[in-house]
Formats: structure tokens, sequence, C-alpha cells
């Protein structure tokens, strides 16, 4: 694997280059200088404490810490937090980043945004099973006709990614201001806004069959969570997640030329915020204390799939998720479904290397963010979950 240059680009940070390398290295961590950003307030309540207290975690904790700094090392990390039972087992940060320091979740945001759906259905004001176009009717006539909402959250509907090129996702991110002004000929005409796509989405098979990984259910999964609250993503967001989850700074989310917030991957977020998420998860969505965060049953309902879900994962699945048995659900990726007990074990994953992973029956929580050189290597994917999974095993014994 080649080898990068992270003294700093030698070239200034521009919205053509932000996400080559060296320049994501530092443009990851300034956002807001490049994109137009939405906040996502954290509200006025108390901060989780997630205090480092030697007393609190248990002798294997040293050995842990190592395998921690040894992963960072391998996998082009920006900043690693690695919680035990809620306390802080090891924390570092490279390449500029400190603890207030805002980084882009990338694919992450997926999960962070489909958590905070799981309150909208919760509060009933959509559900599951709804028709997506009994809450939006304007899908009617699209690939999305017929699909529920649990297609979506299990990205298995039945339309086909109509983002296929390099040419189109330039186009695209232009129009969410990831990009500079581009025409290309392969594209279909500039969209008014990030959105104007998902109207053109085609079916190209029964909704409910195997998984694809799609980011475009997310964005349609966020506009029909805005359509049944009446409120914007980032308001959605912190209201529904943010404010209660103890986060001790801001979020913010990128947003188009029209104000739509970009939900599959604009989340931006300090890594022991993301930390504070997997653990209010690891606690079943309650944070110390018993104030719950996340509804009664959202992450259990994560961990128990359906009985197709496994063998409709394995197709398209596996190149992401190398663990046998895995799936997706709820917009996470499930490596160990629960068996007895709260034994499960799911991550948010998100290209150039974010990654939130949670592990039940080791008590850990693990937030880390990354500027891989390139979107997606399997080498460094896999290392970071065997990585995951190592430091667990050494807080725990044998697992």
């Amino acid at each position: 694997m080649p080898e990068y240059d992270r003294s700093g680009p030698d070239e200034p940070v521009t919205l053509e280059n932000w996400m080559r390398p060296p320049h994501n290295v530092v443009a990851y961590q300034h956002i807001r200088e490049l994109i137009p950003t939405a906040a996502i307030p954290r509200g006025e309540g108390p901060v989780l404490d997630l205090a480092h207290d030697p007393a609190a975690v248990p002798p294997p904790a040293e050995r842990a810490a190592e395998l921690a700094a040894g992963l960072a090392g391998r996998t082009h990390t920006d900043a690693l937090v690695v919680l035990h039972r809620g306390r802080v087992v090891h924390e570092q940060y490279d390449h500029g980043m400190r603890q207030d320091t805002r980084h882009l979740c990338m694919s992450v945001s997926k999960s962070i945004t489909a958590t905070a759906v799981g309150s909208v259905i919760a509060s009933g004001a959509m559900s599951p099973g709804d028709d997506v176009c009994a809450i939006m009717p304007e899908f009617r006539g699209t690939g999305l006709e017929g699909a529920a909402v649990r297609h979506l959250l299990d990205m298995r509907t039945g339309t086909r990614e109509d983002i296929t090129t390099l040419e189109l996702q330039r186009a695209y991110y232009s129009t969410c201001l990831w990009a500079p002004p581009a025409r290309f000929p392969e594209a279909p005409g500039e969209d008014e806004d990030s959105r104007g796509h998902l109207w053109r989405l085609t079916q190209v098979r029964p909704h409910g069959g195997h998984f694809e990984y799609r980011s475009t259910l997310t964005c349609v999964l966020a506009m029909l969570a805005e359509r049944a609250t009446g409120l914007r993503l980032p308001e959605l967001i912190s209201r529904h997640l943010w404010q209660g989850l103890g986060a001790e700074h801001d979020a913010e989310i990128t947003v188009d030329r029209n104000g739509n917030a970009l939900a599959d991957i604009g989340i931006c977020c300090t890594a022991r915020d993301l930390a504070r998420l997997g653990e209010v998860l690891r606690r079943d969505g309650l944070r110390p204390g018993g104030a719950r965060v996340v509804p009664e049953g959202w992450v259990a309902d994560t961990l128990t799939p359906d009985g197709d879900q496994a063998g409709a994962f394995a197709p398209h699945g596996t190149p992401y998720l190398t663990v046998p048995g895995a799936y997706y659900r709820n917009q996470w990726w499930v490596a160990a479904p629960r068996v007895a007990g709260r034994d499960g074990v799911y991550l948010a994953l998100g290209i150039h290397g974010q990654l939130l992973f949670v592990h039940e029956a080791a008590e850990v929580v693990i937030a880390k963010f990354s500027s891989w050189p390139e979107p997606w290597i399997d080498e460094l994917a896999r290392a970071s979950v065997a990585g995951c999974l190592a430091i667990a095993e050494a807080l725990t014994g044998s697992l």
C-alpha cells in the first residue's frame, strides 16, 4: 500500500481537491469552511461524562490500549476513542485533531439519521410498515411505489442506484455543493438540488429482496421523517437524538442550495460525541441514570434479523462486512445478532475509514475517524473491524 505525506498539502484545500489525499486529511476537519452546513444543536442539558478513571477499568486495559494504538497507526486514523463500561480506556488524536474538533462522518451519518428516525417511529408519526407513497404521494409513479419504510431502513427496495458513473457522481456532488458547478454530457441535466435525482429512481426487481447498499435510500428516509414531523432534518436529529444524548458539542450537517441536509454522508461531529452515541446505544438507548434517549426496543429490533435477512445480505453485503451471518438492519451493519441476553455486535461504517463499533457482551464502544487515501480499501476495512474485535476481546478475556 503506498504511503502518503501527512505533513500537509503543498496547495490550498479547495472544493475541487478536498476529497483527495493529502487534502482530505485537513478538509474532513474543516467542512464548514468549504461547504454550507446547518447546526445540529446539543441543547443545554448535562454532558454525558466519559472521564478517564484508572480505577474503573480492568487490568487488561493496558493491552487494549496497545492494540488500539497499533490499529490507529495502521489505518490512517485521525481520532480514536475506546470506551469500556462508559469510561475512556484509550484516546488519541493525530493530524491536527483535538477533542473538540468536528470531523466528517461520511456514511456513519446514515446510522445517526436512522437512529433519530427510530424516535419518529416510536412517536407514532410513521411506521416501518407504512407505504412510502402514503407519507409522500409525490413518489407515486417512481420506482419507490409499493416500497415500505422498512425496505428503506434495511436497503432492500427494488430500486436501481442511478448515480453509477464517476461523471454522474461528480454532477451529483455539484448539486450537493460538495464540488464546483459542472455539467457532464452523461448527466440528465443539472438538478435544482440534491434531491432532484430521487424522482428518477426506477424499480428493477421486487421490493423486499436482497440487500444492496444505496445512499439514495437514506435521503428518502430523511424526507419521509421530515414530512411526518414537520421538522427539517438538522432539527429532527437535534430534538430526537443529540439533545438527549449528552453530547458536549453541537454537530453539523452539510446542506445544498435549498437547505436540504445530506442525510447519508453529511454529518460532522467530535469523536467523543460519536462515542457517546455508541455508549447510549450500548445501554439499550438509556443514559446513565435511566433517562431514555433512543426508544425502547429499537436496538433490540436492529439486532434481531428477519428470517431471511442474513441470506439477503450475502450477495452484495459481504464485500463490506466479511463476517459470517452478518446483515444490515435499521441502517446499521450487524456483525452478530443478539442470541442470549445482550451479546450483539454492530457498526456504523463510512468511506475513508469512519467507524462506530458497539460490542454489547464486552461492554465496549469504539469511535474512529480516519482519512484513508481511497474511499474504500478492503485491507483497511478488514483491519479496522478485526482490530475493534481484538480490543473488545482484550477487555473481557475470551469472548
